[in-house]
């Protein structure tokens, strides 16, 4: 049985009751803001997409964000640019960690709002800050861009989905206010091959699945591009960290043998493990999805 098979009697459903609380919250608060700052981890553009985003956008400014920069390569990133071009939208990457990106963001928040300032000023209306709200799957570096944003640590930011539970308001400067919202997931994860990419990349809470099958699912989506385009990937990443190709192997082969070789056939270390060096990046930069051409 293969690893898609597998998880359509395993369904990767997370929506825990602080999510639900916090999505209905910024249903009510939408209709103050003026920009949305849409966040996605460049790992997975695709998968982090939430099915509702266009809905709640609307007829607002949507500044669209692709954070963690630096866990894919320079040239992933142009296919990325080039496709997103062909949808009409525009990427802003960013290493929200390092501060890379951020000052574009900011200008692309602020000039929604020369628009906004420009009708309240035809209207006799003094003008205002900017009212933006950061959206995106958890994890995907929303508070850490806040952070950058305003230049200092005023939101909690950690590397694991569901840190911030509440909505925030946050004064950037002047002429910008941010609202800091909890992850939003869908209430049904209908799409299970986005789910499986959401849990390797640690975008969706850890209870909604099994560290084997995400780990093998790893594993074959990986053989996969090695195959379709090797060009975008480091040489053999698990070969050359763990001495063990998987290129011959099932996801699933290949967590038995590199359990027998390196942890004594205990195969939940060997997944935890494999997991948690790709987050780390420490397999190298390693996209979950390609753009097509």
């Amino acid at each position: 049985m293969s690893i898609t098979q597998n998880y359509k009697l395993n369904l990767i459903q997370w929506y825990p009751g602080h999510i639900a609380k916090a999505e209905k919250n910024l249903k009510e608060q939408l209709k103050r803001v003026d920009v949305i700052l849409e966040v996605r981890d460049a790992r997975i553009p695709l998968a982090t997409n939430h099915p509702q985003m266009n809905e709640w956008v609307g007829s607002k400014s949507r500044v669209l964000v692709i954070n963690r920069l630096d866990m894919i390569y320079p040239q992933v990133r142009s296919l990325w640019v080039e496709w997103f071009k062909s949808q009409e939208q525009v990427p802003y990457f960013t290493n929200a960690q390092h501060g890379q990106g951020i000052t574009a963001i900011a200008k692309a928040a602020q000039a929604a709002g020369v628009e906004l300032n420009e009708r309240r000023k035809q209207r006799g209306m003094l003008p205002r800050p900017v009212r933006a709200v950061v959206i995106g799957f958890p994890n995907v570096g929303k508070s850490a861009l806040i952070n950058r944003l305003l230049g200092k640590r005023v939101v909690e930011s950690a590397a694991r989905p569901g840190v911030t539970r509440q909505l925030r308001w946050v004064r950037i400067s002047e002429q910008l206010e941010l609202l800091d919202a909890p992850g939003v997931i869908p209430a049904r994860l209908d799409d299970q091959a986005a789910a499986v990419k959401l849990a390797i990349c640690d975008d969706i809470g850890e209870a909604s699945y099994d560290n084997q099958l995400v780990a093998a699912a790893f594993v074959d989506i990986l053989n996969e591009l090695q195959e379709s385009h090797p060009h975008l990937l480091p040489p053999h990443p698990l070969l050359s960290r763990y001495e063990v190709d998987s290129i011959i192997h099932t996801g699933e082969e290949y967590l038995h043998v590199l359990a027998e070789h390196r942890y004594k056939g205990d195969i939940e270390r060997a997944a935890r493990t494999l997991v948690s060096d790709f987050r780390k990046g420490l397999l190298g930069n390693i996209p979950l999805e390609i753009p097509l051409q």
